[in-house]
């Protein structure tokens, strides 16, 4: 006979798994952060005169698992998140449930390419990450003439 489980994000979690109604409802489950993994990396764009300021939400993530990567006037903002995934903790308790997975996501914004690493400004504390992107044209081509003699 199949229970309900006391400890998932709903009490009837496992019956709509056994007659596929989690399937009808919402995306399937993501292990890493659940039916909440639509909101993962939300971002709030401002626009000011001199360019953007991005606040971008990584809750749970320490400084040194966010990586940014600007290529082909693409800035993709990548997290990563690895846990041990041993049946006993550093004290030797067992553990019952485990609800917090590895895993990692990431998000690319469009910046244009005449936007070098070197413009872009970053912060991060408190579970947000602050990046503030120049506006910049790109330059035109100059445009030569050729005598033809």
């Amino acid at each position: 006979m199949l229970f309900p489980t006391v400890y998932g994000e709903n009490l009837f979690d496992d019956l709509d798994d056994f007659f596929g109604l989690d399937q009808m409802r919402s995306p399937r489950h993501d292990p890493l952060y659940g039916k909440n993994a639509a909101r993962i990396m939300k971002t709030d764009i401002r626009e000011t005169e001199k360019g953007f300021e991005l606040d971008i939400d990584l809750p749970g993530f320490k400084k040194e698992d966010i990586q940014a990567q600007l290529k082909d006037g693409y800035l993709t903002i990548s997290a990563q998140k690895a846990m041990n995934m041993d049946q006993k903790d550093e004290k030797g308790a067992r553990y019952i449930r485990r609800e917090r997975y590895s895993g990692s996501c990431s998000r690319s914004f469009y910046v244009g390419e005449a936007v070098t690493e070197e413009d872009i400004e970053a912060k991060f504390e408190n579970g947000i990450l602050q990046l503030s992107i120049p506006k910049k044209v790109p330059e035109a081509p100059v445009q030569k003439q050729i005598m033809i003699k």
